[in-house]
């Protein structure tokens, strides 16, 4: 069987919630330890979906921005003094008829491009953070029940992290509060 465009399509649109970020995090528990508070997790979870990067000036390079081969970005930013934190979360959600090797291309070819300086082009809403690239990214792979069997044992072989979604993508816990009505701070 293979991967639904609607079920990555409805997997990029959940995730790119702060709140169901957490609840994919919560599936693999070392990742999830690098929240700095989940009191506040408006606070402390930054979610980019489609993630763009602005890699620095080097001795042989212009700046130059690009779009991360990733699916969702999930930064951590400390509550308090409005900064973000090192850990870097990056989500590769298995595409149609995506292989093994083409996830697994993705993940390198983002630690190519974050192998040099960069910044994060923020969402309007958390442009006022320090943004600031860092050396301590973390992949996050998301497969489907159709995923293939191969593509599982290559993460396991690869060590690379994975979890697995199921049809049901919206969590009832989480239903009520990602699409109750938010009142935006004045």
């Amino acid at each position: 069987m293979t991967v639904q465009k609607s079920n990555y399509e409805a997997s990029l649109a959940e995730y790119s919630n702060h709140l169901a970020a957490i609840a994919l995090l919560k599936q693999y528990r070392p990742y999830l330890e690098m929240i700095p508070s989940l009191r506040r997790p408006d606070e402390s979870v930054i979610t980019i979906p489609l993630p763009i990067v602005r890699l620095r000036n080097t001795a042989t390079t212009a700046p130059q921005t690009i779009c991360l081969p990733c699916d969702v970005a999930i930064l951590m930013c400390d509550p308090e003094w409005k900064i973000k934190t090192g850990a870097e979360i990056l989500v590769f959600i298995h595409r149609t008829d995506e292989d093994f090797s083409d996830l697994l291309g993705r993940w390198r070819q983002t630690q190519v491009w974050l192998d040099n300086d960069y910044e994060w082009l923020m969402p309007l809403r958390h442009s006022h953070i320090l943004s600031e690239g860092s050396n301590t990214i973390y992949p996050l792979f998301v497969v489907f029940n159709e995923t293939l069997e191969r593509i599982q044992r290559g993460f396991v072989g690869a060590e690379l992290p994975f979890i697995i979604q199921t049809s049901d993508l919206i969590l009832e816990e989480n239903f009520t509060n990602i699409f109750s009505p938010q009142i935006p701070p004045a």
